[in-house]
């Protein structure tokens, strides 16, 4: 069963969402077949790289909220991140563009390595002092390195505008073809989705029903003999005897 989840590095719900899918996936008894695929979704799409801005001012510019309302958003969201036993810096974080992260992350897909490196882009915008954002590409790329991926590879990916740009575009389209409007979007075997970061209840009940609803395999009808075709298998191929 594949798991389809269409994310943001610079969404908090995203980070916490993950961590509440991964409690229920861990209990799921057949979570070792389960194949989770993170998907691209850019929340500030049209935000240039250079544009990066604290984001407490973000926030009140955006929403047009107050201060005090914007930092009592951000008190919420570290109740709610340490909740899940995560990490989440509630002062002096940066918001940017996230879209050289997004093509990382389809690098990293490639090589086996996507969770990975996603995590690590969630830990270093919500829990670590250091600025995601503002360090340049030898910060995403340091990271991709942590993550397992070489940084020869990362570096070729961010020197080059459009490798994966096009993936990241597909993701996007994607997501609004399936309703998403907002992140995390959770899709399970293409059948059921679950939007936002639920408890994760919810999301063991979804895994439940889903994998109860796979279709089995149906066998066409053998006619009268009742005999399987020749076919290979563990033990090799069947030869059929000369007539």
């Amino acid at each position: 069963m594949r798991v389809e989840i269409w994310s943001d590095i610079a969404c908090p719900w995203c980070y916490v969402g993950k961590a509440r899918f991964e409690k229920a996936l861990a209990a799921f008894p057949h979570r070792e077949q389960v194949e989770v695929v993170h998907r691209s979704f850019e929340l500030d799409p049209g935000r240039a790289k250079s544009d990066i801005q604290p984001v407490i001012g973000m926030l009140t510019k955006k929403y047009g909220m107050s201060q005090a309302q914007a930092q009592a958003g951000e008190e919420n969201l570290g109740a709610q991140a340490a909740a899940e036993g995560l990490e989440y810096r509630t002062r002096d974080r940066d918001h940017g563009n996230t879209f050289d992260m997004h093509r990382l992350l389809h690098l990293a897909k490639e090589q086996g390595r996507q969770d990975e490196l996603i995590q690590a882009f969630y830990k270093a915008n919500f829990a670590e002092e250091r600025s995601l954002f503002a360090e340049g590409d030898e910060r995403l790329v340091e990271l991709a390195v942590a993550a397992g991926l070489a940084a020869e590879d990362a570096r070729k990916v961010l020197a080059d505008p459009t490798a994966y740009a096009d993936d990241v575009r597909a993701d996007e389209r994607e997501a609004a073809e399936l309703g998403a409007n907002g992140v995390p979007f959770f899709v399970l075997d293409r059948k059921y989705g679950v939007s936002g970061a639920q408890p994760a209840e919810v999301f063991a009940q979804a895994l439940g029903q889903a994998w109860g609803e796979r279709s089995p395999l149906t066998l066409i009808d053998q006619g009268s003999t009742g005999a399987d075709g020749d076919a290979c298998g563990p033990d090799g191929c069947a030869v059929p005897p000369r007539p």
